[in-house]
């Protein structure tokens, strides 16, 4: 099977995290994709929050880096998941690297500039509410696997300094 390596990034503010609507898959998702060559995972998290909501971030470090000066180090992912895709060539598989991840120096994003991002509030993520799809007059919940990630990313972004 092909594998492509991915990095995805739940952002995080306060009590609620950023999704947005992938009309092609039709479900809510955190900003993410492929690792671009010669990219580090932690670049192309960034890289994609920054494409895919306008917004620059930073990741929310799980844990200390080793006090070394060599070699360099990266911040370590949350999880790596194993996500089939489906594809009208022949399906593939994503190696997704999540982070979790916060808006960087105060920088805010106003979800009216772009109808297929939302600001979903931790009390509807612990619901399961169903969001509405802007424009199609339905609503879907989000993805169980998106969901606890992002639950664990809120809980995650209160205890980091």
């Amino acid at each position: 099977m092909r594998r492509h390596f991915t990095a995805t990034g739940f952002v995080v503010e306060g009590d609620r995290t950023l999704l947005h609507w992938h009309r092609r898959l039709q479900q809510w998702m955190p900003p993410g994709g492929h690792i671009e060559p010669d990219e580090d995972p932690v670049e192309a998290v960034l890289r994609e929050i920054r494409e895919e909501t306008g917004l620059a971030a930073e990741v929310i470090p799980l844990g200390p880096l080793i006090p070394v000066k060599r070699p360099g180090q990266l911040p370590a992912p949350y999880t790596i998941l194993l996500e089939d895709i489906p594809e009208p060539d022949g399906p593939h598989q994503h190696i997704d690297l999540i982070y979790f991840c916060r808006p960087a120096d105060g920088a805010s994003h106003d979800p009216s500039l772009d109808p297929t991002l939302r600001w979903v509030h931790e009390r509807d993520l612990r619901a399961n509410a169903a969001l509405d799809v802007a424009g199609c007059g339905v609503s879907v919940p989000v993805p169980e696997d998106v969901r606890q990630l992002a639950l664990a990313a809120i809980d995650m972004a209160r205890e980091a300094p």
